[in-house]
């Protein structure tokens, strides 16, 4: 067991830097579409480039954050049926969730937008609008975000597994007391004092 426990670190770790890089996509986004609407009121101009890149970093910050926020324990659950079972039965409903849900429809997501993104990377499919941006890299984004949470999904099963035989605390406690705004907040904090120093 203990060589998988590494390997669920290491996911853990992986989505863990995933979820931090990602919330950099989200202010990206929100300057570009700031950015976007002052030219457009003031300049009476506008891009569909820019209008379609933001629609392509809220795919990625979707898409590519799935497995850190079944990492934080943020997906929505049936706690309401589940916690009125014992512990041991609610990891044990996680392991089937895990096992007969999460990780075949990654399995069938994967194999169904794989086609598609490599059909659109072969043609350098274009947006239709004037200007718009190349698709493909938007389609890669859907295997890449489900492969993520599969990873995610394998070391969360590694976790309950290992929990049951007394090896790991409870993998369903959410180890955080801060909400994912303020620790994002004290992240952004914390960069703009080191660069501060620098």
């Amino acid at each position: 067991m203990a060589p998988l426990l590494t390997l669920s670190r290491l996911i853990d770790r992986l989505s863990e830097w995933v979820g931090r890089w990602v919330a950099w996509l989200v202010l990206a986004a929100v300057l570009i579409s700031a950015g976007n609407a002052i030219v457009r009121k003031v300049f009476d101009q506008s891009s569909n480039g820019l209008l379609e890149i933001q629609w392509y970093l809220f795919a990625a910050v979707f898409l590519l954050a799935a497995g850190y926020t079944l990492l934080r324990q943020e997906h929505v659950k049936i706690d309401v049926i589940a916690g009125r079972f014992s512990k041991r039965t609610q990891i044990w409903i996680d392991i089937v969730g895990i096992c007969v849900f999460l990780l075949p429809f990654v399995v069938v997501v994967i194999d169904l937008s794989m086609p598609l993104v490599v059909r659109a990377f072969r043609m350098h499919e274009m947006s239709n609008n004037a200007g718009g941006l190349v698709r493909w890299p938007v389609f890669a984004l859907l295997p890449l975000g489900f492969f993520l949470l599969g990873l995610q999904g394998i070391s969360e099963l590694i976790k309950r597994l290992a929990f049951l035989r007394g090896l790991v605390p409870d993998p369903m406690q959410r180890h955080v007391a801060k909400t994912a705004e303020e620790e994002l907040a004290e992240y952004v904090r914390l960069q703009a004092e080191k660069a501060g120093r620098a």
